[in-house]
């Protein structure tokens, strides 16, 4: 019995950093964010509880609609291409007898590891109306490029592009999933007489939907929680031209630090964590008959 207890100690012992870590830095937090959520709390004054109100008040504020809006329009059209282009990218790389596989899996990765603030502002060169890169390309083939970032029809795109850009990592976990598909059933394939495509799409999305799922999910979360390259472009105006780049997480800081309503940025937060479990969720349900998992 005393051997078993000092086991017991030991392992404690050993996961305390950890649990340390998690209580003080995470589970104390959220804690105090979820009763923050029921106050009005303006930060320099003590919370004062008001019950449901902040949650209320969401269903009346015009604002946080525009901001849900513009989130999911840009969900919508981020997580589909960059899913897609990440498995398009992978396979190319992953084609035999390429030239130069290491240098194009070098570059594709690359992106995902400039800073977010460092490559905002690369791209706001890149997309300015008048001087940027991409409206001079554009002009070589007499196309006249919009006003992409004061554009309000163009807002969206510009950032849905930067979004795009950034799927080396996403690219890197395709290459790594298509390398793990045997050989055998590529063989099998083409003795049925499938082609290429058919045996893409037959074979290789089948085996590899296990990492397109997790794809899915990591990028559903970190695109719900966009903030630092709409933030970084359209500082000095918020959202942008007609809010179009204005979205949830960016209503969010506003609300805590720039108008000092704290508790109703914590009831904004713990609506956006439940969103994204119910999202999860359903992309878990949906899933069980869309992946396909190899036995052991």
């Amino acid at each position: 019995m005393k051997k078993q207890m000092r086991e017991s100690l030991a392992g404690y012992a050993w996961i305390s950093p950890w649990l340390f870590g998690f209580v003080v830095f995470l589970a104390l937090p959220a804690a105090m964010s979820l009763y923050f959520s029921f106050t009005d709390y303006p930060l320099l004054e003590s919370p004062v509880w008001v019950g449901g109100k902040n949650y209320t008040r969401m269903l009346t504020d015009s604002t946080l609609h525009t901001t849900l809006l513009n989130t999911g329009v840009y969900a919508a059209a981020t997580i589909p291409l960059s899913v897609a282009l990440s498995v398009v990218l992978a396979a190319l790389i992953n084609t035999r007898g390429l030239v130069g596989r290491r240098f194009f899996e070098v570059a594709v990765f690359v992106p995902t590891l400039v800073p977010l603030v460092a490559g905002a502002m690369v791209w706001m060169w890149l997309l300015n109306g008048e001087f940027g890169f991409l409206n001079q390309v554009l002009g070589i083939f007499w196309i006249d490029g919009p006003n992409w970032l004061l554009d309000k029809n163009w807002a969206m795109p510009a950032l849905i592009l930067i979004a795009i850009w950034g799927v080396g990592q996403s690219t890197v976990l395709s290459l790594a999933a298509l390398r793990e598909v045997p050989q055998q059933l590529y063989e099998a394939a083409e003795l049925d007489g499938m082609g290429p495509i058919r045996s893409f799409f037959n074979v290789t999305l089948p085996m590899i939907s296990p990492m397109i799922l997790f794809n899915t999910i990591t990028m559903m979360i970190g695109v719900l929680q966009v903030f630092v390259v709409p933030y970084v472009i359209f500082q000095k105006d918020r959202g942008g031209p007609g809010m179009r780049g204005y979205f949830y997480t960016s209503y969010l800081y506003d609300n805590a630090f720039s108008y000092g309503q704290m508790g109703y940025a914590c009831a904004m937060a713990w609506v956006q964590t439940l969103i994204i479990l119910i999202l999860t969720g359903l992309m878990f349900y949906a899933s069980r008959k869309l992946v396909h998992y190899r036995s052991a």
